[in-house]
């Protein structure tokens, strides 16, 4: 794991026993800021404690931060962590993954019946003994049985893969109910996070208890969690939670801002609010009259924009922010300045250039693979099959890849309105080079190098060995240049930046993998690529014909990177394409 990681992982322990023992909202919120900085930067943070300033430049990282920094570094531990975590059991840490579960009610149990880890709140569930304590009804009780036994046979997050064609079936499902006028989903997943908690959706309706009961009964539905006027919360037999929320029509853009998120980024937006003398709720945005007892929606007084979030930002005097883009990560400062990216569009896509077939691990044919590229109406297909050393993917020798060249020539002459390229996904070994020699690489229209081996390297090493194969003037496309699988398989930890820079000097592109077990860069990665003005490209390394709809979550992990189209190699025509592909042979 590398420093930026530890150190994230002990801010926001930090911040949950504050929470855990009743701090103040300010300290708990500064650690877990801290903590979300140090998760996202891309630079090593060790390198920069020679000199603290570069620390403290660092929005979200103060004087005490950097102090904290700087002694883990130096020392490989932080006094006041220490202490911290002496306050509290650590089993309470795994409390809070389960849904439902928020830190209050934790501390109560803890204190109040001895629950320290999920063995003692399991036996006091069991024995009874949590039903007399505040705020813990028999139905909570019974949802966090439920969510116990689902947090035991999962990490608590779904991948955006399997998360997002649920909400849309849902969706499509709940538009046949008599009634309905609006539906979204929000969150986590309209905001295109790579793994989702639970899926909110919310809907206006002029027939609630319909659409409630529609929504309960549902195919899918193992367990019902919630029933109320307004929200409804059910478990799926594919293990994961959906809430529905039943919202006021002229206020359902305020709503869907609202629960869109990022928690941080309505922060701010509440922030810019205020200083304009109004107050912004879910129920939109109201003039501040100086009665901070009532909820002005409550006293009847109007709203300045409620209806759609494109009112609210104009009432705010901002351009429409993308969900996307709704981290806290300077957005806001962006839009103010009139410098909000365009951010890539998936229509933009005209090439695949990194896909497999049957000749490797995939399961095309060459022309079935051809054929797909022209439905989607792409002007370049990539056929890139592995390398000899991946032979657990059926990996090509010499002689078999100088075959395939061939075949691959062959098909692409017969077919009209497309480009095909003779290339392959070379392995990069763990000393970084590359699985064939220069002179067999020469004959390759393209080359996309990945790691697939030896992914526990410690990070100056994996950094050394991508920087290489980057480096080497025969590669066109570092591909996902962690092998990480999320939630399964950490992968590299290399110094991004590093590899960011090798990359804009040797014209090399960084692939964003759309598969959505890999999505690999990732988010923070991509806006670090973005704004060293490395080249992208983002490929679905497509082996069956449903890979190629994995596009959007490598569209979705781009946005939320802050790239636009110019930038990725896969929107430039043909001829650019050609040129750029042909300046590497």
């Amino acid at each position: 794991m590398s420093s930026n990681a530890e150190l994230a992982k002990i801010f926001y322990d930090m911040a949950a026993v504050l929470e855990l023992t009743g701090a103040n909202a300010f300290r708990v919120n500064a650690h877990a800021k801290a903590a979300r900085v140090l998760k996202d930067l891309t630079t090593d943070v060790s390198t920069l404690v020679d000199d603290p300033k570069q620390l403290t430049a660092i929005d979200g990282i103060g004087k005490g931060t950097a102090e904290r920094i700087i002694e883990y570094v130096e020392t490989g531990t932080i006094a006041d962590h220490r202490q911290l975590m002496a306050k509290v059991p650590t089993g309470l840490f795994d409390l809070m993954q389960i849904p439902g579960l928020g830190p209050r009610t934790i501390k109560t149990m803890w204190e109040q019946a001895g629950v320290t880890n999920m063995t003692t709140l399991r036996a006091a569930l069991d024995a009874g003994t949590l039903e007399d304590l505040p705020r813990l009804g028999p139905k909570l009780l019974e949802n966090i049985k439920a969510s116990m036994d689902f947090v035991a046979k999962s990490s608590g997050r779904t991948r955006i893969g399997t998360a997002l064609p649920l909400a849309e079936a849902i969706i499509t499902q709940l538009k046949q109910v008599k009634g309905l006028k609006q539906i979204e989903y929000a969150g986590s997943l309209r905001r295109g996070a790579e793994t989702i908690g639970d899926i909110d959706i919310l809907a206006s309706t002029t027939q609630p208890k319909q659409l409630s009961e529609a929504f309960r009964t549902m195919p899918g539905v193992t367990d019902v969690l919630g029933s109320g006027e307004t929200k409804s919360s059910v478990r799926l037999d594919a293990g994961i939670q959906v809430d529905l929320r039943i919202v006021d029509d002229p206020a359902f853009g305020a709503a869907l801002l609202y629960f869109t998120g990022s928690k941080q980024h309505n922060v701010r937006l509440r922030e810019r609010a205020i200083r304009m003398k109004h107050r912004l709720n879910e129920y939109g945005l109201f003039p501040n009259d100086g009665d901070s007892k009532t909820p002005p929606q409550a006293r009847g007084v109007n709203a300045v924009a409620a209806k759609t979030e494109k009112d609210i930002f104009k009432a705010l005097k901002l351009p429409w922010i993308a969900p996307e883009l709704r981290e806290d990560r300077g957005e806001i400062s962006a839009a103010d300045d009139g410098v909000l990216p365009k951010l890539i569009e998936e229509s933009q896509i005209k090439s695949e250039l990194h896909a497999h077939t049957i000749a490797s691990d995939g399961n095309f044919t060459i022309e079935a693979l051809i054929e797909q590229a022209k439905s989607r109406g792409f002007h370049t297909i990539a056929v890139t099959d592995h390398s000899k050393s991946s032979a657990q993917a059926n990996g090509l020798s010499v002689d078999r890849l100088l075959e395939h060249i061939d075949a691959i020539h062959e098909a692409g002459s017969k077919v009209k309105g497309i480009t095909i390229l003779a290339g392959s996904e070379v392995d990069i070994h763990a000393d970084g080079s590359l699985d064939y020699e220069d002179d067999v690489l020469a004959k390759l229209d393209i080359v996309v190098a990945s790691p697939h081996a030896s992914l526990q390297q410690e990070p100056a090493k994996a950094t050394k060995r991508l920087v290489a194969a980057i480096s080497h003037p025969l590669v066109h496309i570092l591909g996902h240049p962690t092998g990480r699988i999320i939630n399964r398989r950490e992968g590299l930890s290399p110094d991004i930046d590093a590899l960011i820079a090798a990359a804009v000097e040797h014209d090399t592109a960084l692939e964003i993998n759309a598969n959505f077990m890999r999505l690999d860069l990732r988010d923070t990665h991509v806006r670090a690529a973005v704004k060293a003005g490395s080249l992208l490209a983002i490929n679905t390394d497509a082996h069956t014909a449903s890979d190629f709809d994995s596009l959007h979550y490598g569209i979705l992990t781009a946005r939320r990177g802050w790239l636009e189209a110019n930038q990725c190699v896969n929107t430039w025509s043909a001829s650019k394409l050609s040129k750029w592909l042909k300046r590497k042979r």
